[in-house]
């Protein structure tokens, strides 16, 4: 039977056509239903479906303008705070910490003591042989501590990672907590065991009978090159066992298999893998060995001046700020740099 709400909208459209003298619509269901065959079952006639299509649009219309930006019945509201609002406490405590006192350091080291603003003290500082030692030092120091910590600093990691011995767990831990000693405290380390006083002396002295022991190195520019090395090769090792944990064990048994010896196997395989964890690891070691401050002065290494050492003796002990504060400058201006060079790497290997 066709649904009574349908035929009571027919029969009034019927009436109404009528009435008004026009011949009343007819649709496909009504056609069929006078050839004989069954109404399909609600199935609207053309002029319902239009009429309740335009309700529904009505409907939509009103309910869209009733509601909010957030879904229906929720009132509008109003323009947040913007974005660049709540950026700016942080960067007023950053220019206030940072930014304010290092431009204070090169507005001194733009007065000179005769007053006014030149580069003047730049001029002298860059004139002195005692500036161009210490950038000498500095950089061949940094150089040669960072060429150690990724030779030893790799060798170190390939044994732990590659060779199991009891123990290996824990030497990992070591390193990941050796990471947060301070410089000076390696430093006193290598001074009980190979200072004036130190160990290895005491007992050269006690076996030979000799008035003082032959280890006196530390004192030397190669003690500090042997305590920066010994301080800072875990900060090679860290990212490289991390590397090594990722290395796809399967491609060592294939080249073993192959018959390639272990050089070959290093060289050719593990290497590769390697090369990001060494390019991150030993810009940072640049870095930090470039501004190294307390390995120096606490070896006591006489004739070893670097740019650190330089700015300390300037401002402590000659109270020479303005030349102090071109020496600051130009160590900034270096670090700054080697750091670009250092982010620019780790995002170019992927480290």
């Amino acid at each position: 039977m066709p649904d009574a709400p349908q035929s009571a909208v027919r029969r009034g459209l019927r009436r109404a056509s009528g009435r008004a003298g026009v011949p009343a619509p007819t649709s496909p269901v009504d056609g069929a239903a006078g050839a004989g065959h069954p109404a399909g079952a609600g199935t609207p006639s053309p002029p319902v479906r239009d009429a309740a299509a335009g309700q529904e649009r009505t409907e939509a219309a009103s309910s869209r303008a009733a509601s909010g930006p957030d879904g229906p019945g929720t009132p509008r509201q109003p323009r947040g705070t913007p974005r660049f609002v709540w950026a700016l406490p942080p960067v007023a405590i950053l220019g206030l910490v940072f930014v304010y006192p290092l431009a204070l350091v090169v507005q001194q080291s733009l007065s000179p003591d005769e007053g006014g603003t030149s580069f003047a003290p730049y001029t002298r500082v860059f004139a002195s042989a005692a500036f161009r030692d210490a950038l000498t030092t500095t950089v061949w120091l940094a150089v040669g501590s960072t060429l150690g910590c990724l030779i030893l600093g790799f060798t170190l990691a390939l044994i732990n990672a590659f060779v199991p011995f009891p123990g290996g767990k824990a030497v990992a831990k070591f390193i990941d907590v050796f990471l947060s000693f301070p410089s000076f405290l390696i430093t006193l380390a290598l001074l009980f065991i190979y200072g004036t006083v130190g160990m290895a002396n005491g007992l050269w002295t006690d076996v030979t009978g000799a008035a003082e022991g032959p280890f006196h190195f530390l004192s030397t520019p190669g003690g500090v090159l042997l305590a920066e090395i010994t301080y800072f090769t875990p900060f090679v090792m860290r990212p490289l066992l991390a590397a090594f944990s990722q290395l796809d064990t399967a491609q060592l048994e294939v080249a073993s298999s192959l018959g390639a010896r272990p050089a070959r196997i290093v060289r050719r395989v593990i290497l590769p893998e390697a090369l990001p964890a060494l390019a991150a690891g030993g810009s940072l070691v640049l870095v930090m060995c470039l501004n190294e401050f307390g390995i120096v002065l606490f070896t006591g290494a006489k004739g070893v001046t670097t740019l650190p050492m330089l700015v300390y003796g300037k401002a402590i002990l000659e109270s020479d700020y303005p030349a102090a504060c071109v020496v600051a400058v130009v160590n900034i201006t270096i670090s700054v740099g080697l750091y670009s060079l250092y982010r620019m790497v780790s995002r170019r290997v992927g480290a």
